[in-house]
């Protein structure tokens, strides 16, 4: 059965919606990993936080549909507003950033059952239909692994950077190859490893010790021709800030895991400003 030509298609509008968003939007990015477990959520919301500080306008879509943790690590846990009797929704804001998420829309500790085309379409209706408005960085928090909504992503978001998150570890490399060379065969223009987990802070004495090893991720980056953002030890705070809602970069107290992404920020703010 064939479309009325009289009727608009729904995809190509949903396209021109993308579209007249992200011509509001100076910098889109995101952020993935080979594997999951390497802190890849705590990696997008500090960083969305800390470019936020930098006196930038910042949006932070969780595109990570069937396990959204951003609200969580954020505290933007009430449901987005939806404007009348349109498609459009009005973005979380939450400690002056703008976030989206499928979280806030499901009853507790409901499973999300979908298969990889409908995980897709969530994300395009995050960015054919939030009200993201005039922003300098929209960062995607993108699932583990190379499946459909990296790819979905890549496509509808046109991303000028790709942050692939690791742990020094060789475990975690390898999948991060994967993901290097699957954001080069996307055509991304910028990638950027950053490597997580790089020692961890003793809270008694302020030693780190390389529980994962340190200096993989730079390693690899620079075999691979790609750029290193930076390393982030583990703190202590950074997972009980998790847990309450309250990002690291967000506390007053000095620590070396919030100057470290104060440093990956700029990195990130050279290189696309190149």
């Amino acid at each position: 059965m064939q479309n009325d030509p009289a009727q608009p298609n729904p995809i190509d509008e949903q396209d021109k919606n993308i579209e007249a968003a992200l011509a509001q939007i100076k910098h889109r990015i995101v952020v993935f990993s080979g594997k999951g477990g390497v802190g890849k959520t705590t990696v997008a919301v500090n960083l969305a936080y800390s470019l936020l500080k930098q006196n930038n306008q910042v949006g932070l879509l969780d595109a990570d549909i069937t396990g959204p943790n951003v609200p969580k690590m954020t505290g933007a846990e009430s449901s987005p507003a939806s404007l009348g009797d349109s498609n459009h929704v009005l973005p979380l804001i939450q400690n002056g950033l703008k976030i989206i998420s499928i979280a806030p829309m499901l009853p507790n500790d409901a499973p999300l059952i979908w298969r990889g085309p409908l995980r897709s379409n969530a994300i395009r209706q995050f960015l054919a239909d939030v009200l993201w408005g005039e922003l300098d960085y929209l960062l995607a928090d993108l699932p583990p692994g190379t499946g459909d909504e990296v790819l979905t992503a890549a496509q509808k978001m046109l991303p000028q950077m790709a942050i692939v998150v690791t742990t020094p570890q060789e475990v975690s490399l390898i999948d991060c190859r994967r993901a290097v060379n699957m954001a080069k065969k996307l055509n991304i223009p910028n990638i950027g490893v950053v490597e997580n987990m790089s020692g961890l802070v003793c809270p008694h004495c302020s030693e780190e010790i390389d529980i994962f090893g340190t200096g993989g991720g730079e390693k690899m980056a620079k075999q691979m021709d790609v750029h290193f953002l930076g390393r982030i030890p583990m703190e202590l705070s950074v997972r009980q800030g998790s847990d309450e809602g309250k990002p690291i970069v967000l506390e007053s107290t000095p620590s070396k895991t919030s100057e470290a992404f104060k440093k990956i920020s700029e990195n990130v703010e050279k290189i696309l400003s190149e």
